[in-house]
């Protein structure tokens, strides 16, 4: 029987060494012995992993990818005896998370805290990026997601919904006027984002149904939490949920804006993992975690 697993390990020692002979001393084999424990897996995966020159060593596309795989089943691996020889000792390993910096910021570090105080053998790798990731890709066990889900074979978990609020610094609104109606917004300054999934109108509910008005204005941000701190330092006019300015509503950084003119819109959070994942004791305790903890202003 072929030695599968020692060839796995012995891809990953060169990947991370980036040379056979360095990954042959630290596994104590000769390099020719390394050299053909990586022909023997390229060949039963039929693809090259390492790209050999004279000077140098490198992945191909496939090797980055099959070493990124192998860590993350080697990591759940590793988690799952853990938890089958630390029974009655409760969730432990690592937890990582990815979440908007908006929702992280506000929902989250707040109560992280109490989850380390109630499972001290969880450690929470915690990532804020408003950039959708592939959670194997980048090998997190939950994602926060707010808006509506894209088709995935990830489970989602809804934490709350949060609508959507038109704000802007008192600052500001001494400067430029408040707007009484959504034509006053011609004549303001309306902070927008700048990724590509960003558009240049906002809903109003006026004379009983909602249209579409477009927006102008001098400044872009290209996360939820720039256009926040552009707000409240008096740039304009921005529109989010709720649940991101709550605190700035209500210690006075931020008032409502048209608020008879809300459209009543919002967005659902949901807490995304895939569903093998669901089974690991520390994804368990922090989703419980979550439906405990979580209040989301909206």
């Amino acid at each position: 029987m072929d030695n599968r697993f020692g060839d796995v390990e012995n891809f990953l020692m060169v990947a991370h060494e980036g040379s056979f002979a360095a990954a042959a001393k630290a596994l104590r084999l000769t390099p020719s012995a390394v050299s053909r424990s990586i022909a023997r897996l390229e060949h039963r995966l039929g693809v090259a992993l390492v790209r050999r020159t004279t000077r140098s060593l490198a992945l191909t596309r496939e090797g980055q990818v099959y070493r990124d795989r192998m860590i993350a089943i080697l990591g759940d691996m590793f988690d799952v005896e853990a938890s089958l020889s630390d029974r009655g000792q409760g969730p432990r390993g690592m937890l990582r998370i990815n979440a908007s910096p908006s929702f992280g910021h506000e929902c989250l570090i707040p109560i992280l805290a109490r989850f380390g105080e109630a499972y001290p053998a969880v450690t929470v790798d915690l990532t804020l990026t408003d950039a959708i990731v592939d959670l194997v890709e980048e090998r997190a066990d939950i994602a926060i997601r707010i808006g509506p889900l894209r088709d995935t074979s990830l489970r989602a978990k809804k934490l709350g919904h949060s609508r959507m609020v038109l704000v802007a610094s008192p600052d500001y609104l001494a400067r430029r006027g408040v707007p009484k109606v959504p034509e006053d917004l011609d004549g303001h300054d309306c902070l927008r984002f700048s990724f590509r999934r960003s558009i240049d109108s906002w809903p109003f509910r006026v004379k009983g149904r909602v249209v579409q008005r477009p927006v102008t204005g001098r400044f872009f941000g290209n996360s939820g939490e720039v256009v926040r701190q552009m707000a409240v330092a008096g740039a304009g006019i921005a529109r989010h949920g709720h649940f991101h300015v709550a605190r700035d509503l209500r210690e006075g950084r931020l008032v409502e804006v048209l608020a008879d003119h809300n459209p009543g819109d919002g967005e659902d959070i949901h807490a995304l993992y895939a569903p093998e994942d669901r089974a690991a004791a520390r994804v368990r305790a922090f989703l419980d975690f979550l439906d405990e903890a979580m209040v989301i202003a909206g």
